[in-house]
């Protein structure tokens, strides 16, 4: 599963748009990486964001868990360059930071911060929230002009 967050980002506020999951389904490595890919490539052209973010694969203790996180993650790059759209990067510790205040901070906080900084009624799924996260921190850097190379369309952020 890929979760996937999508928000504007005008005169200096944060706007939710959309979030959700892309889920693989079943079936050998290819047939699930497909599956993302077409997946991502719906919501980029439903929700038409001019920017993408994605989470740098951290190291975990499972090694499988590490390699499958990256053949995902790397299939979302594939998507946003396939629709000619930028992407940045950001480690966990950068989007907890940007988030939350403390790189550190447990799954729960990160969630519960993008709830208040989106307003939104109900808490994002765990895969959306970081995926919502994400794209909270990549607009809190345009704030601070971190990321002048790039421009907006639409003000969306994904």
């Amino acid at each position: 599963m890929t979760g996937f967050g999508i928000i504007e980002f005008s005169n200096n506020k944060l706007f939710y748009v959309a979030s959700g999951c892309v889920k693989s389904g079943a079936g050998d490595l290819a047939t699930r990486l497909k599956a993302i890919l077409e997946g991502l490539n719906q919501v980029i052209a439903a929700h038409a964001p001019g920017e993408v973010a994605v989470e740098k694969v951290f190291v975990n203790a499972n090694p499988q868990s590490t390699l499958a996180l990256g053949q995902a993650r790397g299939t979302a790059i594939c998507a946003a360059v396939i629709a000619g759209l930028p992407v940045s990067e950001y480690t966990a510790l950068q989007v907890k930071q940007s988030v939350v205040g403390n790189g550190h901070a447990a799954k729960e906080q990160v969630q519960n911060m993008v709830k208040r900084l989106l307003s939104l009624p109900g808490d994002p799924a765990p895969d959306a929230a970081d995926a919502l996260a994400c794209a909270i921190c990549h607009a809190h850097g345009h704030r601070l002009g971190i990321h002048s190379g790039f421009r907006m369309k639409k003000g969306r952020l994904v």
